[in-house]
């Protein structure tokens, strides 16, 4: 785009620089004060802005402001014409969103220099913001891809789910999934890779897309810790894998059989699962699931071990990454586990949907309209 508008109120500059400007080329438009201007940029969309300073109306400082605010106008190229010299003034004029000053009385080969100069500026601001639409568009299709891996929740007597995932980015480290490895045994896990973004969202979907295949070798999917030391030998950080280089995760995996009610689990260092029952005296009892164990992928030598507990009906059993609760609140404090796990047990079970509430009640709470981390919950009521 090689159109230019001239914004002057003086007449006989604008005649002089749209001649100058004209002769090389240009399409050059003009306005007489600072409102037209606007209205006129506005309208065309120039690729470069030559404004006097000093005009009745509205001055170039705000013609400057007003352009720079608007998002189809942001990549034109701005010239202030100035007789201003003082640094000072210069300074309010970048501060303002100046690209470039011209000092009156003009040269016109200066001007015709910087006219040049401006429009590659402004070609290469133009190829930028193509570049990074086409990367934003992408990278959408990429995080409508992950949420199509994840499973919808499920009415499946006699376990219901229900599940939630907003990752802080386009794409996240969360992954979660459920399955039936046969008629009376129910996997379930949740995934939380370090870090934000591609690296970290290949990474979930390898791990998805190998505990779904049951395609680690030697390991009993129905032995949680078997899962886990399989996985850990099969992702351990190598220079050799510069995606994954810096690259570990967490995870909590568990094996529900509905006959006898056992819950077998093992986690490698994720936050707990919490499981509400009902206790002897009437009252919600939270229980935190969790083995000790470090996340995959740090040390090969790390071990694993599962752990077992007794599910009653109704129970509820919730699974999250730790950005669920690890939320900075608007004083500056973290919100934390324990009031995370005190809030789910006033939900109780007669509160419909109560994740849809958690979800309200932790974007009420941040100080932040983007959360810090990615934030996956799944919860599986036991009728």
């Amino acid at each position: 785009m090689t159109q230019i508008l001239l914004i002057d109120d003086d007449p006989t500059t604008r005649l002089v620089l749209k001649r100058a400007l004209a002769k090389q080329g240009y399409e050059v438009t003009v306005a007489s004060n600072g409102e037209e201007g606007l209205e006129q940029a506005q309208q065309l969309r120039p690729g470069l802005i030559v404004c006097d300073w000093m005009m009745p109306v509205m001055d170039g400082l705000e013609v400057c402001r007003r352009v720079k605010a608007n998002p189809e106008l942001s990549t034109t190229f701005f010239i202030l014409l100035t007789a201003k010299g003082a640094i000072e003034d210069r300074v309010v004029g970048l501060d303002t969103g100046a690209d470039e000053f011209l000092a009156k009385p003009i040269d016109i080969n200066e001007l015709q220099a910087r006219v040049r100069a401006g429009f590659r500026i402004h070609q290469l601001s133009r190829d930028l913001q193509r570049q990074k639409q086409m990367l934003e568009t992408e990278l959408n299709d990429a995080a409508a891809y992950v949420r199509s891996l994840l499973p919808p929740p499920t009415d499946r007597a006699p376990v219901k789910i229900d599940t939630r995932y907003v990752p802080t980015q386009h794409l996240g480290g969360d992954c979660y999934d459920f399955e039936w490895l046969d008629p009376n045994h129910l996997a379930f896990y949740l995934i939380d890779v370090s870090g934000h973004g591609v690296g970290s969202a290949l990474l979930s979907i390898s791990v998805l897309n190998i505990l779904r295949s049951r395609s680690l070798p030697n390991t009993d999917f129905y032995e949680p810790s078997q899962v886990l030391s399989a996985l850990n030998q099969a992702f351990q950080r190598s220079e050799d894998n510069e995606l994954y280089d810096d690259k570990y995760f967490t995870i909590w995996y568990g094996v529900y059989h509905p006959p006898s009610g056992k819950l077998v689990y093992a986690s490698a260092g994720h936050p707990p699962a919490i499981l509400l029952s009902q206790g002897a005296n009437g009252q919600l009892q939270p229980q935190l699931l969790k083995t000790p164990s470090i996340p995959i992928g740090l040390f090969p030598e790390a071990e694993y071990a599962s752990a077992s507990t007794q599910v009653v009906s109704p129970s509820q059993l919730y699974l999250f990454s730790d950005g669920v609760y690890e939320i900075q609140q608007q004083d500056g404090t973290v919100w934390g586990l324990e009031s995370l796990t005190h809030l789910l047990s006033e939900y109780g079970f007669d509160l419909p949907s109560p994740l849809t509430h958690l979800l309200n009640r932790i974007r009420t709470l941040s100080s932040k309209e983007i959360l810090d981390d990615d934030l996956s919950i799944v919860q599986l009521s036991f009728i």
